[in-house]
């Protein structure tokens, strides 16, 4: 039987590009999005010779995880790996964006993803075996204005995935946390940031991130920044700037209306 792989946000971008890497290195899937184009997602997975459960279900709420969580149980299969990547962001002024956005935000990137590690990870600590893939960012490693819960959200995400692969150190289970740079993704369309820099800046490949992330997961790294020659620049860059030139930094990226 083929291992099983569980995929979050997997109906477009980087989601999509991680469930097919699962399906050409031959795992079945349970993948799952909120909106209805995961069913065709599924079907487009199956054709690559992949056995798929598709779930819809909106994982900003407890019971949306819990649905995942249940379709994963019906498998009546062990999780050899897991890529928590569902996550949503929100461009602008703090105040200017509103409370149930960044809540979105919290719910979503940060609460659905401890939740759903939790369900995951006694399964596959009881099993001695398994890889977590946490979805983090480079933005992560710097203060982030006009993304400032966003980029908070992925240092948690951060933080939290070194946390878990320290504690699970000795086992068969490892944990990676995966740093893209800019993606192409609908990301800066959704979080309505099409109209500043890094909204319009070039960006990667989504297939080109998930190559790098599935061979970091497998290979049992750390943490893996993912993607293009220049975001893996960026992120070694990153690492040694001070907060206040790296705020800066995203600052001119990220203002909305930039030049006006």
């Amino acid at each position: 039987m083929k291992p099983l792989a569980v995929v979050t946000g997997a109906s477009s971008g980087i989601g999509l590009a991680l469930a097919r890497q699962f399906a050409d290195h031959g795992f079945d899937l349970v993948v799952c999005a909120e909106d209805r184009g995961i069913r065709a997602v599924a079907d487009r997975l199956r054709d690559l010779g992949a056995d798929v459960t598709a779930v819809r279900a909106d994982l900003a709420t407890y019971d949306g995880v819990e649905q995942l969580y249940g379709a994963v149980l019906a498998t009546r299969r062990p999780v050899a790996a897991a890529a928590l990547n569902a996550g949503v962001g929100v461009g602008g002024a703090f105040t200017d964006v509103g409370l149930a956005d960044h809540a979105r935000i919290i719910d979503l990137n940060i609460s659905s993803t401890v939740h759903l590690a939790h369900r995951l990870l006694r399964g596959m600590v009881a099993e001695d075996d398994g890889r977590l893939l946490i979805t983090s960012s480079v933005a992560s490693m710097a203060p982030g204005p006009y993304q400032t819960v966003y980029s908070a959200s992925k240092s948690f995400l951060q933080s939290f995935a070194q946390g878990l692969r320290s504690e699970l150190a000795g086992t068969g289970v490892t944990v990676t946390s995966l740093m893209p740079g800019a993606t192409e993704t609908a990301f800066f369309h959704r979080a309505g940031m099409q109209d500043t820099r890094l909204g319009r800046m070039t960006k990667d490949a989504p297939d080109e991130v998930a190559e790098d992330a599935f061979d970091a997961l497998m290979s049992g790294r750390d943490k893996v920044v993912a993607g293009s020659v220049r975001s893996k620049a960026l992120g070694a860059a990153v690492k040694v700037l001070p907060d206040r030139l790296k705020a800066a930094g995203q600052r001119y990226l990220s203002r909305p209306h930039p030049g006006r």
